[in-house]
């Protein structure tokens, strides 16, 4: 058997009391969209001078010099002044998009501002459930791209693919729109339509597809039987309820007496950093890096090691099935079993995604989300930078989708079925 004796005890009972993790006692980071996201929450007070003076606490940064902040309210001053439809915005809107353009003047895709409206559109997609298309969007050499379509959504079955640029959302362009700015205008009620136009990857002609918003549920987990004994675990987002739900798969796969495992990760954007670690954790020996977070020159690394649940010895035999959208988590735990030599990665290259936001209260019904640090792979991979690259590279043609093939997965089952 793949699973050791003594540890067959400890599933059992995990399987029977639960998870040795409370994912609600614990600090989560998510990966919305790829992005991993330390909830946490403070108020920042914000002082406008009517009468063009500046707030001393905002002039005292080392950085910012009060002749230097005193062009922003003397363009405040002009702007009200001239502009013709200025009596229609209110100081408010003002400090908000002065916030907004703050957060994009560092150039991080990544890092931005959410007003009251968008605040809470971003609390629904951490909550799983909401109205929309049902792909995961992120930005990618500053385009707008589809990460993936979620199992199920009206963004698969209008045929959505990974790796797909946005150009136009109902006619609004996507040049310099961010991802959360994105996902405003694709949002709307279930049942009414929305019309983007893609540019499919390695194609040059624009195609428009008008999508019917629905009630997008986040999919998880299901299992499957392949020839040869060989189980399959298809993993479709990490949400709080992941390694309960893996934890029973893994169950299903021991007592079918299998030792040959196949897990799919293609088209995960990811979510709870926490799942992806529990996850690793069935497989790596206490101490075993699953990942390191790094906020470079602004901390310590943070290393996030193995739980040692691991209950497989060494006749377990492991592929990871992975695609341009498996992102984030999906990158950190196929990385971890990859770099610590527990399973190969067949399919193509992954979407690198790695980088960290801490998502911040400014007022009761407004946040700041800002990338705080990057992931790193347990041999030091930037996630962001470079991806994951499978030990097995295997494309899906336009032709194998026509005709219903998955070479990857053919690919995965035909490797497992030639190892002992």
């Amino acid at each position: 058997m793949c699973i050791t004796l003594a540890k067959l005890d400890l599933l059992e009972a995990l399987c029977n009391n639960g998870s040795l993790m409370n994912m609600n006692d614990k600090k989560l980071i998510y990966v919305l969209t790829g992005l991993p996201i330390v909830v946490l929450a403070f108020f920042v007070g914000i002082y406008v001078g009517g009468n063009g003076s500046q707030p001393a606490e905002l002039v005292t940064n080392n950085a910012v010099t009060a002749d230097q902040f005193s062009h922003y309210w003397k363009a405040w001053k002009i702007l009200d002044e001239k502009l013709v439809t200025a009596s229609s915005t209110s100081n408010e809107n003002k400090i908000y998009g002065s916030i907004q353009g703050l957060a994009e003047s560092y150039g991080d895709p990544y890092t931005t501002f959410f007003p009251p409206a968008e605040a809470k559109i971003f609390k629904e997609d951490i909550a799983g459930d909401f109205g929309g298309v049902g792909m995961e969007i992120g930005v990618k050499d500053r385009q707008l791209q589809v990460i993936s379509p979620l199992k199920g959504s009206p963004a698969e079955k209008s045929g959505v693919k990974s790796g797909d640029f946005i150009l136009s959302i109902n006619g609004t362009t996507t040049v310099g729109m961010s991802s959360d700015q994105a996902v405003k205008y694709i949002r709307g009620p279930k049942g009414t339509e929305v019309k983007i136009m893609f540019l499919p990857t390695g194609s040059q002609k624009p195609v428009t597809k008008t999508i019917v918003r629905d009630t997008i549920v986040v999919p998880t987990i299901d299992t499957s039987l392949k020839p040869g004994g060989i189980s399959v675990i298809n993993l479709y987002s990490f949400t709080a309820s992941s390694p309960d739900l893996f934890r029973q798969a893994l169950r299903e796969f021991v007592l079918s007496g299998n030792h040959k495992l196949i897990l799919d990760l293609r088209n995960n954007p990811g979510g709870y950093l926490d799942a992806a670690w529990d996850i690793a954790s069935w497989f790596l020996p206490a101490g075993k890096t699953v990942v390191t977070e790094d906020f470079g020159q602004n901390g310590s690394p943070n290393i996030f090691r193995s739980k040692g649940y691991n209950i497989f010895n060494s006749n377990l035999r492991m592929l990871v099935l992975v695609d341009g959208g498996s992102a984030s988590a999906s990158e950190i735990l196929a990385g971890a079993l990859q770099e610590n030599g527990v399973a190969k990665l067949v399919g193509t290259k992954t979407f690198g995604k790695g980088s960290v936001q801490e998502l911040i209260s400014l007022t009761p019904d407004t946040s700041l989300k800002i990338t705080i640090a990057r992931w790193l792979t347990p041999k030091g991979h930037n996630l962001s930078n470079e991806g994951l690259t499978p030990d097995y590279e295997v494309a899906v043609t336009e032709k194998d989708v026509a005709a219903k093939k998955d070479p990857q997965l053919e690919k995965a089952v035909q490797l497992l079925q030639n190892m002992p």
